[in-house]
C-alpha cells in the first residue's frame, strides 16, 4: 500500500521516521517498564514481545498506509518511545498514538511529537476523524490529549474497563 502520510516529520527536538529493526532495544525501554505499560498493553514485555510490538507497528504501515512513528530525540539519536497514528482491528476508530520511556516523561517531547502527527493527519487524512483511545484512568495521557486539543466524546467499555474516546480538533492546535 502506498503511504497516505508523510514518512519522516521534523520538530524542533525530534525526528518522527519508520522504524528499524534496531530501535527495538530502545523501545523496550518503554514496554519493560511497569508504570509505563499498565494502561497500554498491560504489563512489561519480554524482550522478544517488544520486537513483535515492533514488527506489528512496522507492518501497519504496510496495511493501513499510515503508522505509529518511532520519535528520536535529535540531540541523542535515541529512540524515546512512539507517536503516530494506529488503527488495529478492535479500536473504535484511527487514533494518535503516543508512549515515551520514562525517562523522557515531563519534557513536553509527546505533545510536541503528538500536534505534529496531528497536523499531518489534518492535511494529508482530512477525511478521517482521529481519536485518542484512553484508558479512563490514565491521567497523565487525559491531560496530554486535552493539551493538544482534543476533546472527550464519550466513555467505552474495552477488555473489562473503562476507556474514554477523545476527538481530535478539525484544526491545528
Amino acid at each position: 500500500m502506498t503511504c497516505l502520510v508523510p514518512e519522516h516529520i521534523e520538530t524542533a527536538r525530534l525526528i518522527l521516521r519508520p522504524f528499524r529493526e534496531e530501535d527495538w532495544q530502545d523501545l523496550h525501554h518503554y514496554y519493560s517498564y511497569a508504570e509505563a505499560t499498565t494502561f497500554t498493553v498491560g504489563q512489561p514485555l519480554s524482550e522478544g514481545e517488544t520486537w513483535r510490538t515492533l514488527c506489528g507497528m512496522i507492518g501497519h504501515w504496510s496495511l493501513r498506509g499510515y503508522g505509529p512513528y518511532a520519535v528520536e530525540e535529535k540531540a541523542s539519536g535515541v529512540v524515546v518511545g512512539t507517536v503516530g497514528f494506529w488503527y488495529p482491528n478492535d479500536w473504535p476508530g484511527p487514533e494518535i498514538k503516543w508512549a515515551l520511556a520514562p525517562a523522557y516523561w515531563g519534557r513536553g517531547l509527546a505533545s510536541e511529537a503528538a500536534r505534529a502527527v496531528h497536523r499531518v493527519g489534518l492535511s494529508h487524512l482530512p477525511d478521517i476523524a482521529l481519536i485518542s483511545f484512553i484508558h479512563a484512568q490514565n491521567v497523565a495521557s487525559i491531560r496530554l490529549a486535552r493539551a493538544i486539543g482534543a476533546s472527550l466524546k464519550r466513555e467505552v467499555e474495552f477488555r473489562g474497563a473503562n476507556w474514554h474516546i477523545y476527538e481530535h480538533a478539525k484544526v491545528p492546535q
